[in-house]
């Protein structure tokens, strides 16, 4: 039986997803992109430590510093800002909101398939294969011209 809190981080990620892509949209152009990400980290930085303080999990920042591995360390950050910086240079040069997110996505989803499948030993269903080739058809269709 799901939690009542079950579908609580699908609307986070949501909600967070829309509100991010009319952000980037709406940067003004003639802002620096990586001072826009300081001010943003600034403030990401800022709600973390107040979402850490009302979490108050069991570890500290330096017990779970010491526990990170090189996803959180290195890998993540860089990550975070490839696609910051990625949307923000798209929507600067002409991407629309309404296909930016969902062709990325797409695209990612059928990369992230096969990791799936050989590192993380996933299995995928016939109709999760049906979904990938109906996604990918969707893909050619919003952003061919």
């Amino acid at each position: 039986m799901r939690s009542s809190y079950f579908f609580l981080p699908f609307v986070l990620i949501v909600v967070g997803m829309v509100l991010y892509h009319v952000c980037q949209k709406s940067i003004p152009q003639s802002a620096n992109p990586f001072y826009t990400y300081v001010i943003i980290y600034a403030v990401a930085l800022a709600v973390s430590g107040i979402g850490a303080i009302v979490y108050a999990g069991e570890k500290s920042l330096w017990q779970t510093l010491r526990d990170s591995n090189w996803a959180v360390v290195i890998a993540a950050g860089f990550a975070v800002v490839a696609i910051e910086i990625g949307f923000l240079l798209a929507y600067r040069i002409g991407w629309n909101i309404s296909t930016a997110g969902v062709a990325c996505s797409v695209t990612v989803t059928a990369l992230l398939m096969p990791i799936g499948l050989i590192f993380y030993h996933e299995q995928l269903t016939p109709r999760n294969i049906l979904g990938l080739v109906f996604c990918l058809l969707g893909l050619v269709l919003v952003v061919k011209q």
